[in-house]
């Protein structure tokens, strides 16, 4: 039996959505919980041993804050929950010893431009690319560009502020909006990756994300997910996930073996990785890896062995703890993410119970809540909700999702 005195720290931003999922796991599995987070907590005095602020934009600082930390209190794992803390926790697990991806790995999945040079190097197949200094005047830049192309930041995750172009004047507009986008408060991005957006060439196909876990430079895939939503742009929201994927095996296959391919030119080799494809005739191409699990509240849509929730699996990787199983339920199941479909002022969500009542429809979360100001993307980052479905096959599971999403009516005000 594990030792229940192990004892674990999380990097919970103020802003994930994964904090109440990877308490529960922790919880359940009856660790000594240390919750670490950017911004103080009211009760950190009160519960100093459980409790810390680290500043997530300095990964050697919070290193040696964690360093003294665990010198009374000893810390046999770190977890990063999203991208915001994936460099701190590498940092930590450097500074403690403790199983970890390096440092230099996990900076370069957090930069978009880093990760293209590593792969390209590596001959791993992905879109030509360049990087744009926001100094320079874009219509310059466009007049240099392939088109279609897509504009993104260096440093920001969930399609935000990913925008496509099809021509000069869609490009000068979109890089006048990234570099607005990147001039926000709540735009926690600074140093080089503030300075420059990457422009890349457009890869049509089908869209995949695979989500696995890496165990001394091995992986192992946990879910394959299928996006049966076209994403063309000129944003790219995702919506649909559903697993197990529909494609051919060998298909799937090469889709795992250029991901691996892609981990290794990072230099990833421990924990959860989250892999964005796109699959042509040509095969597989990485749009991107990130050193982290799935995002939003969509690892519910997930279950292994006889229960186990994809938190559990990655604290228990972490701990070196035995994981009962790797392979997900037999069950396909799936997660729509409710866009917002316009900006505005939530005053009203109706339909809930209606599209709760679809079969197989498990849970409807809303998670915008009433009197919330909605920014939908490029610049926005956050859903409306998620709903989960489960059934025998992915048609049912995504037919389910469809159906449950067209019963929900969100009332919103003009901002």
């Amino acid at each position: 039996m594990p030792s229940p005195s192990a004892r674990l720290l999380l990097l919970l931003p103020t802003t994930t959505y994964r904090t109440q999922a990877f308490v529960d796991a922790a919880t359940g599995l009856g660790v000594d919980l240390v919750c670490a987070s950017e911004q103080p907590s009211t009760f950190e005095a009160q519960v100093p041993d459980h409790l810390l602020t680290l500043d997530f934009r300095d990964p050697d600082g919070a290193a040696a804050q964690v360093a003294r930390f665990a010198a009374g209190r000893p810390i046999d794992a770190v977890v990063a929950v999203d991208d915001l803390t994936t460099v701190v926790a590498a940092a930590i697990a450097a500074r403690l010893g403790l199983k970890a991806n390096p440092v230099a790995a996990a900076a370069a999945a957090r930069d978009k431009h880093a990760m293209r040079q590593r792969l390209r190097a590596a001959g791993v197949p992905q879109p030509r690319f360049a990087l744009v200094a926001l100094a320079e005047d874009p219509a310059r830049a466009a007049a240099r560009a392939a088109y279609p192309c897509v504009l993104k930041p260096r440093a920001l995750s969930a399609s935000r502020g990913v925008i496509r172009a099809d021509g000069p004047d869609e490009f000068v507009a979109a890089f006048r909006r990234i570099a607005a986008l990147l001039g926000r408060d709540d735009v926690a991005v600074s140093g080089e990756a503030a300075r420059a957006l990457l422009v890349e060439e457009f890869v049509p196909g089908r869209e995949v994300a695979l989500e696995g876990l890496l165990m001394a430079g091995g992986l192992q895939t946990l879910a394959l997910f299928d996006k049966p939503d076209p994403l063309d742009g000129p944003f790219f929201e995702e919506t649909i996930y559903v697993t197990p994927s529909r494609l051919p095996r060998q298909a799937q296959e090469r889709i795992e073996r250029v991901t691996l391919r892609a981990c290794a030119a990072l230099g990833l080799s421990e924990g959860p990785v989250h892999a964005e494809l796109r699959v042509n005739a040509r095969g597989p191409w990485v749009i991107e890896v990130a050193a982290r699990s799935i995002g939003g509240l969509c690892s519910r849509a997930l279950r292994f062995g006889t229960g186990m929730t994809l938190e559990e699996l990655i604290l228990r990787h972490a701990l070196g703890w035995k994981i009962p199983s790797l392979d997900r339920e037999r069950r396909a199941a799936g997660v729509m993410m409710l866009p917002i479909p316009r900006a505005g002022r939530l005053r009203a969500v109706h339909g809930k119970e209606a599209a709760l009542a679809v079969p197989g429809v498990e849970e409807v979360a809303i998670t915008a809540h009433v009197g919330q100001e909605l920014v939908p993307l490029p610049e926005g980052w956050q859903y409306l909700g998620f709903v989960f479905a489960r059934a025998e096959t992915p048609e049912l599971v995504e037919r389910a999702l469809r159906e449950a999403h067209a019963r929900l009516d969100f009332d919103i005000a003009d901002g």
